[in-house]
């Protein structure tokens, strides 16, 4: 396992044992028995299948496309290299979010991370086994790397990940942060710059009349800055109060993880109350 991915394991362990220690990892609040082989499946297979896939991928049309290129940006300078997968790789991300938000087909690939009605460190990595194949950030990261980026993605998606991890899990670092009021300017740049516990968690709330949710918005992953650039932006420091999918059928496991494979019989499907 290489080093970057081992730090990145040691962040996901930090924040399970966080979430242990405050907040209950092993059942959540809201938890049904669909949701724990969901996140269990869809987290190995993406460490375990598609990103390392996809990213070879990504490397690969790249050297078909350009043979003689391998290692034509090695000698970038770091700054320059970590805006690039800014670029191609998160602000990317954002806009397929923000897509997936959008388009209906779209939307089946992405709606199992949030028909959990709880955040956590656990939902990270949920979503249709389809959706990270797609994921244009993934095979442009794969690119760079083979154009000699790989040493800068190694901290790139160190840094990445802990923010993405904070973001979601219920162990809210930024929610003592608000109480100083000292420190209150210096989290209106931290808020509008990175995802925090209470700007993603407005993208997850359930219900879009309580004044914090923003399930049409918030779409950043490292940097909430596109939101703020783009229009999506709502901030409030505070925090929804249930999470979820709101007035939309139900669904299962095998739906969720295997979509369009799998569909479940909406003849005896349950439409999921707005409370």
């Amino acid at each position: 396992m290489k080093t970057e991915a081992l730090v990145i394991l040691g962040i996901f362990v930090a924040f399970a044992l966080l979430e242990m220690a405050f907040t209950r990892f092993f059942k959540k609040r809201g938890e049904t028995g669909q949701d724990a082989p969901v996140e269990v499946f869809s987290t190995l297979f993406l460490v375990s299948v598609t990103q390392p896939l996809t990213l070879l991928g990504g490397g690969l049309l790249a050297s078909l496309v350009a043979p003689g290129a391998a290692g034509a940006l090695a000698g970038l300078p770091v700054a320059a290299g970590i805006a690039l997968f800014l670029i191609f790789d998160d602000m990317t991300q954002y806009w397929w979010h923000r897509a997936s938000h959008t388009f209906p087909w779209l939307y089946k690939l992405h709606r199992p991370h949030h028909n959990a009605e709880y955040l956590s460190i656990r939902v990270v990595y949920r979503n249709n086994l389809f959706y990270y194949a797609l994921m244009p950030g993934l095979w442009f990261s794969g690119a760079l790397i083979y154009l000699g980026l790989g040493w800068v993605y190694a901290g790139y998606i160190i840094v990445k990940m802990a923010v993405i991890f904070g973001a979601h899990s219920d162990v809210r670092w930024d929610e003592p942060l608000y109480r100083i009021k000292w420190l209150s300017p210096v989290m209106w740049v931290v808020e509008r710059t990175i995802s925090t516990p209470a700007t993603h968690s407005a993208h997850h709330g359930k219900h879009a009349d309580d004044g914090v949710t923003n399930y049409k918005g918030n779409f950043g992953n490292l940097l909430f800055f596109w939101d703020v650039l783009f229009g999506t932006a709502k901030i409030t420091r505070r925090y929804p109060e249930k999470m979820g999918v709101e007035n939309l059928p139900g669904t299962s496991v095998a739906e969720q993880l295997l979509w369009p494979i799998c569909r479940t019989d909406r003849r005896n499907a349950k439409v999921l109350p707005a409370e």
